[in-house]
């Protein structure tokens, strides 16, 4: 399987046009090809934080309930032009980050923020069920799934303030987004969160119809790490673009401040299949570090085989544990600049890119050790781990 994402704007430059791009539709056409013609299962995410530049300028993005009907317009046109070359589909990359983020890792939020968060949730839930019900008319065989930021949260300490302040922020960060678009409905806990910021969103009974006719059929997410959630002051605190909090004894960090939780992973899955009984598919999950070239070219990367042999080892637990996981796919199969951070330096691929964070480097490309370890790990499906 390989997972990808369709460009809105290569579709519909500016996102509002009647009709789509036809070289835009050809050149995704090719790729789907090109996978069917070496086996390759195309999973395909329609939006990856990528809403096109003109709709945030002239409509002022998703806090505009016209966005629902452009989604709904690309997203018809996804289904319609690659109907029998894709059949999973992801409908909004991380789509709790909107709300996840704006107090973690140091933000802080105002109410205001919060307001156009949640709004601009709903009108993605409502697009998203939109899309479900529209990518199941045009094909039956279409699976099409929500993808959710995941992170395991602990309670820092075992003080009963801990746990309840640790399962607010599972609600909030987590639960939120999945309960609507697994179950189809707002969860009981939503008006406690809509009034702790003074939220009032516009929602209408059609939109609350959609939502129960447009629940996904499967559950997908990224996994990186683990975090700990206390209300007590404490001082080993971990801080990184990604990560800020109370430092897990019981656990090691990457240079980068996030903790390697192997367990956390295979926690998440119980949880979440117990929670939805929906397939689930892992879709992200890897390790991002720095790489060494050595004088002959090689690159001895260990501890990314390390990590990602952890974390299927502890897919095969949850597996084992009546977990339905049908799908796992790292990030990412090359080096790439950090969406997170803006380094090249913090690399995850199997394939090394020769470029540096000033932007040196001739591109060239070349097999990290992992590379071939991941060749043997996707041939053996998961067993062959040495």
């Amino acid at each position: 399987m390989f997972r990808m994402s369709i460009s809105w704007s290569r579709l519909f430059p500016n996102g509002d046009e009647d009709e789509p791009n036809a070289k835009g539709v050809e050149f995704y056409r090719n790729v789907f090809k090109e996978c069917r013609k070496y086996n390759i299962e195309p999973l395909v995410t329609i939006w990856h934080f990528d809403t096109p530049l003109y709709l945030e300028e002239h409509y002022g993005g998703w806090t505009n309930r016209k966005l629902v009907s452009f989604y709904e317009k690309f997203a018809k046109t996804c289904f319609e032009e690659y109907k029998g070359l894709v059949k999973y589909w992801l409908t909004f990359n991380e789509i709790n980050n909107t709300v996840m983020f704006l107090e973690m890792f140091g933000n802080t939020a105002t109410d205001q923020d919060y307001q156009d968060a949640y709004q601009k949730l709903h009108y993605q839930f409502v697009a998203s069920a939109r899309a479900v019900q529209i990518g199941h008319e045009i094909d039956p065989e279409n699976k099409i799934g929500c993808m959710i930021c995941g992170i395991t949260f602990y309670p820092g300490t075992c003080d009963p303030k801990d746990i309840i302040y640790n399962r607010h922020v599972w609600e909030k960060s987590i639960f939120y987004c999945g309960d609507v678009q697994c179950k189809g409905k707002y969860p009981t806990y939503a008006k406690r969160l809509w009034s702790e910021h003074n939220v009032q969103l516009d929602i209408t009974e059609q939109d609350l119809q959609e939502l129960k006719k447009g629940t996904v059929d499967m559950y997908s997410f990224s996994y990186y790490m683990s975090t700990l959630n206390t209300t007590h002051e404490v001082e080993d605190m971990v801080s990184g673009n990604f990560s800020a909090g109370a430092r897990n004894p019981y656990l090691t960090y990457s240079d980068w401040g996030w903790a390697t939780d192997e367990t956390g992973l295979q926690y998440y899955l119980e949880m979440m299949y117990d929670r939805y009984e929906l397939p689930m598919l892992i879709v992200e999950n890897g390790l991002g570090a720095i790489d060494k070239v050595e004088h002959d070219g090689s690159i001895h990367d260990d501890y990314r085989i390390d990590y990602l042999r952890k974390h299927i080892q502890a897919m095969e637990k949850a597996i084992d544990n009546g977990v339905d996981l049908i799908a796992y796919t790292t990030w990412g199969c090359i080096d790439l600049i950090s969406a997170g951070t803006g380094e090249m330096k913090k690399r995850y691929g199997f394939i090394y890119v020769d470029r540096d964070d000033e932007g040196n480097g001739t591109y060239e490309r070349s097999k990290k050790d992992s590379f071939y370890w991941y060749k043997k790990v996707i041939a053996s499906n998961g067993k062959d781990l040495d």
